[in-house]
């Protein structure tokens, strides 16, 4: 027998466990930020999300890309998008979670935390089908600018049934909704938009209009409506435009072609034209930019959960895989060095779920003075400083792979998936330098300062690199006249909000060596460099996945 051909050292996929109750870090955080919160859905979830049958359908829904169809056999326009059957399967249980509109029925105590908890766990399952349930999300909110849609469609949008058909919202059990607001010529810089709105008169839903012109990103072609930016008498506006009218029709949304990304594969990302297309207005003619702003704040939260997810789901596979991998006479999580290097992604991992949760929370409490400017100045922080470290993450939990992380087949290939999509949460809603300059505006609050220095306040006196960093915020924040140093302060904002958090809800050592080596110098500049006096078993130990 040839026994060059038997597969030995070869680690088992990381397949049916149970995502939720894994995760110290998330269940630690939860504990934190919503004590009263009831775990039982989430552990439902977990174990759902975990499972080899779901981890299936995320490939699939992956390798088997939207297709476009623009016309039908006998030449009549469509515009229709079709997917593999498990991207369906995928909506359906993220629907089926409340990952969409329903925080804004206030039916749970922390609506939404849990809503939150339950986006990081699906997005280490499959990231790209949550566009269009994160911005149903986004957008519940904004249609209270037209009453009588809010009315309507509101309803639809916190339903838990999805229905993927091209038909009237009446006939819907549920609803999506997506946006379209970049052009290309603008970009970030939606006031240079040209798409054009002309008032054709007004019925049940209010003001009518026709929409011409285009959109260069218009992700989610196929959700039940949209809202939309175009240039109004007043300015620039914000329409509620659906994608099938009441009569039956489809409005006049031509899709001119899907995106070729370099991940985010099972999303369908489109350019589109608008040929007169029916359309409502929301809110006040001219008023569009604070519309989008609201619901830019939604959408940059769920950039820090699923960058926060992703890393999660990095370091268990690399965690799965280096725990089972022998080299030079032991497994490869007792290397020395790899302790290092899986000990930082931990650190890493678990800043970015506290943080990500931690703002979830602010907006939970709209009301409490407090929580308002911590939405106001975590979001741009989180959006910005998560985000930014994903990609890296990625890379380094790939490397503890080896070239079996770099494989696009099987369950490895989960690796290699998470490190195409980690940019895309950077970019998406505001890259690196808006965020930073969004803290900017922030910050030049009144009670900004105050505020920051509240939340920092419980973590006082238990480090000193700590507390040096945030008696130091105040003076560089006022005496910032450029806007050159902006991403400086974000990183330093978004580190002592982590470190604070980490003091009160992360085991000692964890805390410590967070401390030690983001705040007190103890760190180099890439992974697996912490310094010696970490507790490189106890940190590894509490972010294992099984």
């Amino acid at each position: 027998m040839d026994t060059t051909h038997e597969v030995f050292n070869q680690p088992a996929p990381l397949a049916d466990y149970n995502l939720f109750l894994t995760n110290k870090a998330l269940r630690d955080a939860l504990k934190f930020n919503a004590p009263q919160l009831q775990l039982a859905p989430l552990e439902h979830l977990g174990g759902v999300l975990g499972s080899a049958e779901m981890q299936l359908h995320a490939r699939l829904a992956n390798t088997n890309l939207p297709v476009l169809h623009t016309h039908d056999r006998f030449g009549r326009r469509i515009d229709e998008v079709e997917f593999h059957p498990s991207y369906h399967v995928l909506m359906k249980a993220a629907v089926g979670a409340g990952l969409h509109g329903t925080p804004w029925t206030g039916e749970s105590a922390s609506p939404h935390v849990q809503r939150a908890a339950g986006f990081m766990l699906f997005t280490e399952l499959e990231p790209s089908i949550l566009c269009p349930v994160s911005m149903s999300y986004a957008v519940t909110p904004a249609l209270r600018g037209n009453t009588a849609i809010h009315a309507h469609w509101g309803p639809k949008l916190a339903s838990l049934w999805y229905d993927p058909a091209l038909k009237p919202w009446r006939d819907k059990p549920g609803v999506t909704m997506g946006m379209g607001m970049t052009e290309k010529q603008g970009g970030s810089d939606v006031r240079a938009n040209t798409s054009r709105a002309v008032r054709v008169g007004s019925d049940a839903w209010g003001e009518r209009y026709e929409i011409t012109g285009h959109k260069w990103f218009f992700s989610a072609p196929m959700c039940d409506a949209f809202l939309v930016l175009a240039q109004a008498p007043a300015g620039l506006s914000c329409f509620f435009l659906p994608r099938v009218l009441d009569d039956g029709s489809r409005n006049a949304i031509r899709i001119q072609r899907l995106k070729d990304k370099l991940g985010n594969k099972a999303n369908a990302s489109s350019e589109v034209e608008f040929h007169g297309a029916s359309a409502w207005l929301v809110g006040e003619e001219g008023r569009g930019v604070p519309q989008i702003l609201e619901m830019g704040t939604m959408t940059r939260l769920d950039c820090a959960l699923g960058t926060s997810g992703l890393m999660r789901q990095a370091l268990s596979l690399a965690l799965n895989h280096t725990s089972q991998r022998q080299a030079f006479g032991k497994p490869l999580v007792e290397q020395p060095l790899m302790k290092n290097v899986l000990a930082d992604l931990a650190l890493e991992s678990e800043a970015a779920t506290a943080l990500a949760i931690r703002l979830a929370r602010a907006f939970d409490h709209p009301q409490d003075a407090h929580e308002r400017l911590m939405a106001r100045l975590l979001t741009p922080v989180a959006k910005f400083w998560i985000c930014k470290r994903g990609s890296h993450f990625a890379q380094e939990a790939m490397e503890c792979l080896g070239g079996n992380g770099y494989v696009e087949e099987g369950g490895e290939g989960v690796m290699a998936r998470i490190y195409r999509e980690m940019p895309l949460n950077s970019i998406w809603e505001g890259a690196g330098n808006i965020m930073a300059l969004d803290l900017l505006r922030g910050l030049r609050k009144g009670d900004a300062i105050a505020a920051l220095a509240q939340e920092l306040a419980p973590a006082r006196g238990s480090d000193a690199a700590l507390d040096r960093l945030a008696d130091a915020l105040p003076a560089r924040i006022e005496a910032m006249a450029t806007e050159t140093e902006a991403r400086r302060l974000a990183q330093d904002v978004a580190l002592a909000v982590q470190a604070a958090l980490l003091v009160q809800t992360a085991p000692p050592a964890v805390a410590a060596a967070f401390c030690a080596s983001r705040l007190g110098g103890e760190w180099g500049q890439a992974f697996g460099t912490l310094g010696a006096g970490t507790d490189f078993d106890g940190v590894i130990a509490r972010a294992m996945p099984q």
